[in-house]
């Protein structure tokens, strides 16, 4: 695969609590130099982004990075974000109920979400580094039936990040409309390539630049 190639597929992404608008400024500039897929960045940052940077693809997190504030609560952010110009919307589930097999919850939330964003792209993060494997396959249900664009793998926040495995599982188990975004410790061409290989449509990382050119 091509850099820019690659590059396409990526959400440029930085959420570190420190992050400052300059460091936010320096990721836009770079998402445009490489024209990479989007800039994933913390709601706070999204109108000023739209205003500095109006060709650019926002996307922004919701319930982040732990999910389990109330569906009122992401329903709020999610319009918030998507007010102040982001076309995007990275959301995480709420894990107990999933792990408590609560799926008509989880299902719920993410149609919640995806009603108050209409034609935006919402991609599901289900944080698969606590998840059984059955646990994830109903993951996959609920964000098919949710009406989600993509699930995602994890926040980057948790105990281990993506994984190839689970993006193969999710692809024999979500819809065929569902997109896949591996997300969280990729930190290496090769891994992005093998993540992309293996069925991954968007690849979140912030290491991508030096992975890719060997630089920052």
């Amino acid at each position: 695969m091509t850099n820019d190639f690659i590059f396409s597929h990526v959400d440029h992404t930085l959420l570190k609590a420190t992050a400052a608008w300059q460091d936010i400024c320096a990721l836009c500039e770079e998402a445009e130099r490489y024209h990479m897929a989007s800039v994933c960045v913390p709601s706070s940052f999204v109108k000023k982004i739209r205003e500095h940077f109006p060709s650019l693809t926002i996307c922004t997190v919701v319930g982040f990075p732990l999910g389990n504030c109330s569906t009122a609560a992401k329903t709020v952010e999610a319009a918030e974000a998507i007010r102040d110009g982001a076309d995007e919307i990275d959301m995480v589930i709420h894990i107990g109920a999933l792990k408590e097999g609560n799926l008509s919850y989880v299902t719920g939330e993410i149609k919640a979400v995806k009603e108050t964003i209409g034609d935006h792209i919402l991609k599901v993060i289900v944080e698969t580094c606590y998840l059984t494997e059955e646990e994830k396959i109903a993951a996959c249900r609920c964000v098919t039936e949710g009406g989600a664009d993509y699930i995602k793998t994890s926040t980057g926040f948790g105990s281990a990040g993506a994984v190839l495995s689970d993006v193969k599982l999710f692809r024999k188990n979500v819809g065929e409309k569902v997109k896949i975004k591996a997300a969280g410790g990729i930190h290496s061409k090769q891994e992005m390539e093998d993540f992309l290989n293996a069925g991954a449509s968007r690849i979140g990382a912030s290491g991508a630049i030096p992975a890719l050119l060997g630089k920052g």
